[in-house]
């Protein structure tokens, strides 16, 4: 029994922001109850691997063809918003603040890490770009080094597109990320964002 007890121990922990105490707590709370959330637990995570799937014009996750941002008609389809990942779309649209749409990059520039420009969905956001219909695009990568790194190499990839690029003001702290933001962070943060 221990082994298995660890074993899903070190599983839970693998997943951010849990260490090992909450680990053993919530592994102990899945495995102690009768109505068996455990097993709710994992068919949920079942069936969310397989009918999530990037939508094919902003690469957030979805189960339709399009996410229901893109396939939303009374969104303002000529503002784009550039998030690292779909968290922070998540966290953007619970602010509801935010009516234009979203282009997830899939992380940030990381030379250390081994992301270079080819490992996140640049290009795709040129070629959105290049099929027209796009005035502004908003950088919303954290205001971390590697996501201000991005937001300046995303500035000199847009340049001379035809395109306003702004950047959000500075309402999240630096090496904050957009998760951990209020609806009233955000909302100041598009409303001072200002031309980069």
């Amino acid at each position: 029994m221990r082994d298995s007890l660890d074993r899903l121990i070190e599983a839970l922990v693998a997943l951010p922001g849990i260490g090992r105490k909450t680990a053993q707590r919530i592994a102990l709370h899945l495995l102690r109850h009768d109505d068996n959330p455990g097993r709710e637990l994992v068919e949920a995570v079942t069936s969310a691997r397989e009918k999530l799937h990037p939508c094919p014009r902003c690469y957030s996750l979805t189960e339709d063809d399009l996410c229901a941002v893109c396939g939303d008609g009374g969104r303002n389809q000529s503002i784009v918003c550039v998030v690292e990942h779909t968290g922070d779309v998540l966290t953007l649209e619970q602010s509801a603040r935010y009516r234009g749409c979203y282009h997830v990059l899939g992380g940030v520039l990381s030379p250390i890490d081994g992301v270079g420009p080819k490992d996140l969905r640049i290009d795709e956001l040129l070629g959105r770009i290049g099929a027209g219909g796009i005035r502004e695009v908003i950088v919303a990568t954290n205001p971390t080094t590697e996501g201000e790194a991005t937001a300046v190499y995303l500035a000199n990839r847009l340049h001379g597109t035809g395109v306003l690029v702004t950047r959000i003001a500075r309402g999240l702290p630096v090496g904050s990320d957009l998760e951990l933001a209020d609806g009233e962070t955000i909302s100041r943060a598009f409303e001072g964002r200002k031309e980069f």
